[in-house]
């Protein structure tokens, strides 16, 4: 796709760099507000590049941590008003069923935010999951609690809805541009492969690039980029692990990282199941040619579908990729520069962050315009990684 939307002013309210799900959200919101925004995108759109590309993403209040779930509230609200805008279906309900031992600790704040929060749930023994759901088999005993709220976003189409709205605001959004420079000061300078642009503020939501346009600014953020395997499972009856067939979601406990699962839809007779985690990569060799063959999250995924999901066969049948950007603690990064504070940082979504998506960008639009934000920052604050150098706080 061309570059969209020539520069319409010499200086704008915002540039926000990285048309992610996160940047264009947050450039969505500054438009609305009749802010003169500038998105820049140093890929051709649609891209798969980085981590907001593909088909299908889950959607959930359930979380063990409270501040994601008083997030969440407000996230499908915000879906919905999206929805009605693009006039086309994002999201569809399928429910989201959490499994792990019943004494974990993780599965019990699980069970404890949802009861807080009053998300309609439900508490499953092994016993009453193979009864419910006959295609999982707790395969050492585990419990389940539902959040029949959840269900599955369609990411394709989102991220082009947001798109849409925001040049529909009156935004201007430029791909095939990558950024070059950035000289800050009162008035931000972006320099790009297409053009010299400036603004009164400015937001990186840059997801596996952010460090390398944070270095020059004297802030290099505690970011590991990983690339994940993204993996399809053939059903052996089509359809049974199918949303027609009402088979949810899944989140499996495990240590040391999440199993989750979506049902079949988006490739018939294909289930996503995925590994919450990957291999450290630089995001220039993201498209290096797949080695599915004996990667050690491949091998955790087999074990788990032979032993788990018995109606599935124990193969990737498809093996795609995408990249995830992880903080220490894998909260999400939302703050100000600390030395310029007209330069807002969006990163380190840990592969977690398109549901809130909504909400991440409302907040990034807050701090860009030197508002107090909605809810409390201190999770998300840069403040809380004590191995920075001093110089960069």
């Amino acid at each position: 796709m061309a570059a969209a939307g020539e520069p319409h002013s010499s200086l704008y309210d915002t540039i926000v760099v990285g048309a992610g799900i996160q940047g264009s959200f947050t450039a969505y919101h500054l438009a609305k507000r009749g802010r003169d925004t500038l998105l820049l995108e140093q890929f051709p759109l649609p891209h798969s590049r980085g981590s907001s590309h593909g088909q299908s993403r889950i959607i959930r209040h359930a979380y063990a941590q409270e501040h994601y779930t008083q997030m969440m509230a407000e996230s499908y609200g915000l879906w919905e008003q999206l929805e009605a805008e693009a006039g086309a279906p994002l999201y569809r309900q399928t429910g989201l069923l959490v499994l792990a031992a019943n004494t974990n600790p993780e599965f019990q704040r699980f069970c404890q935010t949802l009861a807080q929060h009053h998300i309609p749930s439900e508490l499953f023994t092994a016993e009453s999951l193979r009864g419910r759901f006959p295609g999982i088999r707790p395969y050492c005993g585990e419990a389940g609690v539902s959040d029949r709220t959840a269900g599955v976003l369609y990411a394709d189409r989102a991220l082009r809805a947001v798109q849409d709205g925001f040049r529909r605001c009156g935004g201007a959004l430029r791909d095939s541009e990558q950024v070059t420079d950035i000289q800050p000061g009162v008035v931000v300078t972006v320099t790009t492969s297409g053009g010299v642009y400036q603004a009164k503020s400015l937001v990186i939501t840059a997801g596996p690039w952010a460090n390398k346009l944070l270095a020059p600014l004297g802030l290099q953020l505690p970011l590991q980029t990983l690339r994940i395997n993204v993996c399809y499972w053939k059903e052996k009856v089509p359809g049974a692990y199918g949303v027609s067939a009402h088979f949810p979601c899944f989140l499996a406990i495990c240590d040391p990282h999440h199993i989750y699962g979506l049902p079949s839809n988006e490739y018939p007779g294909l289930v996503k199941i995925c590994y919450h985690s990957g291999s450290p990569a630089d995001p220039e060799e993201r498209d290096r040619p797949p080695e599915a063959s004996g990667l050690p999250d491949i091998q955790v995924l087999q074990d788990f579908v032979s032993k788990y999901l018995p109606g599935l066969v124990p193969e990737p049948a498809v093996v795609e990729h995408c990249m995830y950007t992880n903080t220490p603690d894998e909260d999400f990064v939302l703050d100000r520069h600390p030395k310029f504070s007209n330069i807002v940082i969006g990163a380190g979504f840990s592969g977690h962050g398109f549901k809130l998506a909504p909400v991440v960008g409302k907040l990034l639009c807050q701090l860009s315009v030197g508002e107090e934000p909605s809810y409390t920052m201190e999770p998300f604050g840069i403040r809380r990684f004590p191995a920075l150098p001093p110089a960069a706080l």
